[in-house]
């Protein structure tokens, strides 16, 4: 406890220096102390970017190409066997064609599972 006190007092001198430091600056050298800032905002800035740039864009892309890989792969599997004529005509499919495609699952529809959550079992009185 008592080393608690000692480094929140430490802290507060330092602060409160620092505080005195930065209002001399301001009124005695005013446009140094303003390019300071300045220099200092934007070598964060940069810093800021570069790290989004290389960790956290990368992470969100990932995800989203996943899906649309997955996407691309779906669509490629339902339509690579279908032939598609110049010439449309009113030709008759058998009646087993139709049988089939009618019980066949639609491959381009998909199931999204969402967050909603279980009714709870509550007591009627």
């Amino acid at each position: 406890m008592m080393f608690r006190n000692k480094f929140s007092v430490f802290l507060y001198v330092i602060l409160g220096l620092a505080a005195i430091g930065l209002v001399t600056q301001l009124f005695t050298n005013t446009v140094n102390f303003l390019t300071n800032i300045m220099i200092m905002l934007g070598i964060g800035v940069a810093i800021f970017a570069v790290i989004y740039v290389f960790f956290f864009r990368r992470r969100a892309t990932s995800n989203d190409m996943k899906k649309y890989k997955s996407a691309v792969k779906q669509s490629k599997s339902k339509y690579a066997n279908k032939t598609f004529s110049s010439i449309p005509g009113n030709k008759k499919k058998p009646a087993s064609l139709i049988k089939r495609k009618s019980s066949k699952r639609a491959t381009h529809l998909r199931v999204i599972d969402g967050n909603k959550h279980k009714r709870k079992k509550r007591a009627t009185y």
